[in-house]
């Protein structure tokens, strides 16, 4: 049907050739040609040689990144753009702004970006075309809507205004749209679209008003690292036929260099020896003829926001009394795997129109004046995208003085916060808010381009699927298994994933459908959690947790290193420490867990999913104060070591027959087994490193043991459990029994935006010894607290399931929101909702009444001393 009407249109559609966006258009204006010979004509000049920052990359976010950089004071700055400004995917972007995303981060992003642009004109005389249109979402099932109330709870908490609207009352506002099987909408009045073409000039005049240099036709063809700086070498271009071509070389020595090449993103990072999952995915968009109805309408009224039907697939706006129709379809495929094509400037892609008939289908259906509009024009662009839809902000792994901003699929809506919080994040040591979600080292270095290509189709496919809290999509899976895997999917087990580690998140029978019981509410998996949480707290359970990060470091220089390195004072031999690393800025950057197995040895265990994140900035770290502390050796050895957690009242009654010892049972006492100590044991025939520690607040041990082994130690441990009831227990369950203890989680409840004495972490903070980020960290005060709540919340109506929170809802005092919860969940011990979160000092005090907002509603909330089950851990220190 879509190829059948564009066909019928031909005499009006542009040829390939004819719909390029002309380069002329692209031309920064302002911009003159450069020349590194001497005796250069008057109408030339010289590029600079020496600069602070170089940026590559001329589109939105470039620009963005100069002139926040620039405004921050670093007035020393080259920009460099192998082409025209915009000719990237900027010139062919739709220009939309939406407010809507489900992390808290990107929330922050978007909203200084819409407020941002709206500042341009006034600063620097051009319009970046900006139509505050609003922006409407609809939603056409009860599961739809209870999405926009977990967003908006997110949004309160970040400031974002929006309105709830009726099928009615948009259908009162909006008469052009069809309404009868809708369920609701949300509404953003202050976003819409813009022209990005015109907000990136816009930003450059900005960035050169305040000193930046940019020179355009410059292409970057390597970075050489030499005496603590960059050299950016590269060749200005000229034209051929239509082509760019390499001209005159030139070199430019900076102090750092921050690359925003969008869909050069692999060539640029592959200089310095990096691998990205940064690879664009094709997205086609068509423009209508005139609606004549829509034309009738407009002649009286205002223009439509831009529309999104999230279960049609697509978003519409209005384009010179037309429409323009954007689907996010499947079977979308990525593009320039290996590299975009050296000759491809300001083109578009063959178009697969049949590949859309649906979202075109729907449109239809959603505006039914649109059925008799011809199509006048059509894209298909390549827009970057990443494995999990976030960008890619921030160092490089493996460098100093080198930073990615990398992989926008809404590189228009993220541009302006994307500049603003990377300007703080090079020159104040770190940004306002967490960006660790937006970390380029957060996907670890197991990735190749086939994972990327596969995870950012999908990524593609589901901008607008159902995006649960519980969500676990399915490509490039599995990919990392323990070798317990099998033997756990035996079991029941359900799997999630963790820098690409399969890990079990429940057990449920034989042909349970996980993705089936996702919910926004209580899910088909919550009876399960519950029972595995019960288990724990009664009896005991075991917990694959293989995924944790792994590392050693010894050497002369080890203890002095992480004695700087961290906030808590080392343990000492045979001991254990739970410690953080803090960020310049004194903020909370990682959590360890260190084992002392000798004066300068150490066994460091942090979150599974900083991996690569943690290895980096320790390989970094120790590097430089090396010549300070001594000798270090560094060694990543996460795949070396499996680990099982056992928890729970009968954890002794399970180990003990497996110890091998002349006296087994006290080989596990208190005085054989202090807690927070470390032993190799014997378990059977598996040297075991053994740590008397437990996330679940029960008592327990982790079991670290050669991963080889891990089988036959499984088959073990299930054969001794049929004796005491052993439960296996997944991450869910997991999540629920430490928020019981008020035991923070690394991601959620703490990280780089709060120091380790707002997110309460006092004790383990030891204040007579200097540290990285120490004064910092007292400067910052305390602008916030961390704090354990129990509340209320929805049991089941007609709208839907009882319901917990999730981490991301928004608390409220009276009128206003005071503060938000940063994990959620339920609490078995209590028989309530239970959450952490942050909320003002005056309101950190136990006993505080607050409110939260949870499906839409407020719900009774108090905020209640750490620790709320076995405050003076006698269960986690029992005896026997």
């Amino acid at each position: 049907m879509l190829n059948d009407r564009l066909m019928s249109r031909a005499s009006i559609r542009k040829s390939q050739s004819e719909r390029r966006m002309s380069l002329a258009a692209l031309r920064d204006p302002e911009a003159r040609p450069y020349s590194l010979r001497p005796g250069s004509s008057e109408d030339r000049r010289e590029m600079k040689t020496q600069a602070r920052a170089v940026i590559v990359g001329g589109g939105a976010v470039g620009c963005s990144i100069a002139y926040h950089l620039a405004k921050a004071g670093w007035t020393d700055i080259v920009l460099l753009e192998r082409d025209e400004l915009t000719a990237g995917s900027t010139w062919h972007a739709a220009g939309l702004l939406p407010l809507f995303n489900m992390s808290y981060a990107v929330s922050h992003i978007h909203d200084y970006s819409v407020k941002f642009y709206k500042t341009l004109e006034a600063e620097t005389g051009l319009n970046p075309g900006f139509s505050v249109v609003g922006n409407l979402r609809m939603a056409q099932t009860r599961e739809r809507i209870d999405e926009y109330r977990l967003y908006a709870s997110t949004a309160e908490s970040v400031g974002v205004p929006f309105e709830w609207m009726t099928p009615k009352e948009v259908g009162e506002r909006w008469p052009l749209l069809r309404t009868d099987d809708l369920r609701g909408a949300i509404f953003h009045p202050t976003d819409g679209y813009i022209n990005p073409a015109d907000m990136t000039q816009a930003m450059a005049k900005g960035a050169r008003q305040r000193g930046v240099e940019i020179v355009r036709r410059a292409q970057v063809n390597g970075f050489e690292r030499r005496n603590g700086h960059w050299i950016v070498k590269g060749a200005l271009m000229g034209e051929k036929g239509g082509n760019l071509v390499e001209g005159e070389g030139f070199e430019i020595v900076s102090d750092i260099v921050v690359t925003a090449s969008g869909n050069h993103a692999q060539r640029t990072a592959a200089m310095i020896g990096c691998r990205l999952p940064a690879i664009p995915v094709e997205h086609q968009y068509i423009v209508t003829e005139p609606d004549s109805a829509l034309v009738q309408w407009r002649s009286t009224n205002p223009e439509h926001p831009v529309l999104r039907d999230a279960d049609a697939k697509w978003y519409v706006r209005e384009e010179r009394g037309g429409w323009i129709l954007g689907p996010y379809e499947e079977g979308a495929p990525a593009w320039a795997k290996f590299g975009v094509p050296q000759g491809f400037r300001a083109d578009l892609l063959p178009l697969d129109l049949e590949r859309i008939e649906e979202e075109y289908a729907s449109m239809l259906h959603r505006i039914p004046s649109s059925e008799v509009c011809g199509l006048k024009d059509d894209f298909n662009g390549p827009i970057c995208y990443t494995p999990d839809g976030n960008p890619l902000v921030g160092p490089a792994p493996g460098v100093d003085g080198f930073w990615f901003a990398e992989g926008f699929s809404f590189g228009i809506t993220a541009a302006g916060g994307t500049g603003h919080y990377l300007a703080q994040m090079i020159t104040e040591g770190e940004a306002e808010i967490d960006m660790a979600s937006l970390d380029p080292r957060r996907f670890g270095r197991m990735l190749n381009r086939e994972y990327a290509t596969k995870k950012n189709e999908e990524t593609y496919s589901h901008v607008f699927v159902l995006h649960h809290p519980d969500e676990e999509r399915p490509a490039a899976r599995p990919l990392r298994t323990a070798p317990c895997y099998d033997r756990m999917k035996a079991h029941g087990a359900q799997f999630g994933q963790v820098n690409g580690w399969e890990r079990p998140i429940y057990f449920a029978g034989p042909g349970f459908d996980d993705h089936a019981s996702r919910s926004f509410r209580r899910g088909g998996w919550w009876s399960h959690a519950k029972a595995e949480a019960t288990a724990i707290r009664e009896g005991v359970g075991l917990i694959d947790a293989t995924a944790f990060a792994k590392h050693t470091l010894t050497g002369p220089g080890a203890a002095a290193f992480l004695d700087w390195f961290t906030c808590n004072r080392l343990p000492k031999v045979g001991r254990i420490s739970l410690t953080y690393a803090l960020t310049e800025a004194g903020t909370v950057r990682s959590e360890y867990t260190i084992v002392r197995h000798a004066e300068d040895s150490f066994y460091l265990v942090s979150a599974g999913a900083a991996q690569a994140y943690d290895h980096d900035e320790l390989a970094k770290q120790v590097a430089r104060k090396t010549p300070e502390f001594g000798p270090m050796t560094l060694t990543d050895v996460t795949t070396q070591w499996g680990v099982f957690a056992v928890a729970g009242p009968k954890s002794r009654e399970l180990l003990r027959p497996l110890v091998v010892d002349a006296d087994p049972a006290f080989a596990l006492s208190n005085k054989g087994f202090p807690w927070l100590s470390a032993r190799e044991i014997d378990l059977g025939m598996v040297p075991t490193l053994a740590l008397r520690v437990a996330y679940t607040g029960e008592l327990g041990w982790e079991l670290h043991h050669p991963v080889e082994m891990q089988n036959h130690l499984f088959d073990r441990l299930i054969e001794q459990g049929d004796r005491v009831g052993l439960t296996l227990v997944g991450a869910r369950a997991q999540n629920w029994l430490r928020q019981e203890k008020s035991y923070r989680a690394w991601g959620a409840d703490i990280g780089r935006d709060a120091t380790p004495l707002e997110s309460g972490l006092d004790r383990f903070v030891d204040l007579t010894k200097a540290f990285r980020g120490k004064d910092a960290m007292l400067a910052k005060g305390l602008r916030a607290k961390c704090v354990t709540i129990l509340m209320d919340g929805p049991e089941g109506d007609e709208e839907g399931g009882a319901a917990d929170p999730w981490g991301r809802e928004a608390l409220w005092s009276g009128d206003r929101v005071v503060g938000r919860l940063t994990s959620g969940g339920w609490s078995v011990a209590a028989g309530r909702r239970i959450g952490l979160g942050y909320v003002p000092p005056a309101m950190a005090e136990p006993g505080a009444r607050l409110k939260v907002r949870i499906m839409g509603g407020l719900w009774d909330a108090e905020v209640v001393a750490d620790s709320p089950h076995d405050p003076k851990n006698e269960r986690i220190r029992a005896d026997g």
